[in-house]
């Protein structure tokens, strides 16, 4: 049987970095190029007319910056989902990205199967950030700010370093030997803690504030 394809649009104002990206996926039958886009304006076109499943979106472009196309495509297509890719280190800019609904968050120097393993998760509804993403994010966060003050439990905890890490809630019970609906409820009760709705707004929001570090992530996978 013939897997589905993931539709995808590249936002990208380098023409140089678009032709690559195009060439990148022609390399996985699963991953299928339906548009590309030279700034955020034409990102938001494309999505009305293309309805992709991933968007692989710049963050610095002409007309409109990958921030605001985010917050655009977030809020008209929930079932899109956006992965950031950047050259610059700029944590203030990413975590705006973050914030704005980008569910990935990458450098350009990914390899080409850790970029489709994040097209393919993000299409699961799944996040990815880089480790030198993490870090950068990691040195932002306030220090007064304590783990405690949002009364997360241990499992929690754990569960959340699961969520960062990309796992879903089968991967979550099988990691740490527990039910699914065991899982379920972890994640429930760490997002009503977090007052977030989904996991990509979990993810951001740890990071941001110094729940979990990178090496927790890493960790449990380990």
């Amino acid at each position: 049987m013939k897997k589905r394809q993931i539709r995808v649009i590249v936002a990208d104002d380098h023409v140089m970095v678009r032709s690559g990206l195009r060439l990148f996926l022609l390399a996985f039958e699963d991953l299928k190029l339906v548009g590309e886009a030279s700034n955020g304006e034409e990102a938001v076109r494309l999505c009305h007319r293309e309805k992709p499943d991933v968007i692989l979106m710049d963050m610095v472009m002409p007309v409109m910056d990958g921030v605001h196309a985010t917050l655009e495509i977030c809020s008209q297509f929930p079932h899109t989902r956006v992965i950031g890719l950047t050259t610059f280190y700029e944590p203030e800019m990413i975590q705006k990205m973050l914030d704005a609904g980008a569910i990935s968050f990458l450098l350009k120097s990914i390899s080409a199967t850790e970029l489709a393993k994040a097209i393919r998760d993000a299409s699961d509804g799944k996040s990815t950030i880089s480790s030198e993403i993490q870090d950068l994010l990691k040195g932002r966060r306030p220090s007064s700010l304590h783990l405690s003050e949002y009364n997360l439990s241990e499992r929690e905890r754990e569960v959340l370093a699961c969520i960062m890490s990309g796992m879903s809630n089968a991967e979550i019970a099988r990691e740490l030997i527990i039910s699914i609906s065991t899982a379920k409820f972890h994640v429930s009760s760490i997002l009503d803690k977090l007052n977030v709705s989904n996991r990509a707004e979990a993810v951001s929001f740890a990071m941001r504030e110094g729940l979990i570090s990178s090496s927790d992530s890493k960790e449990s996978r380990n």
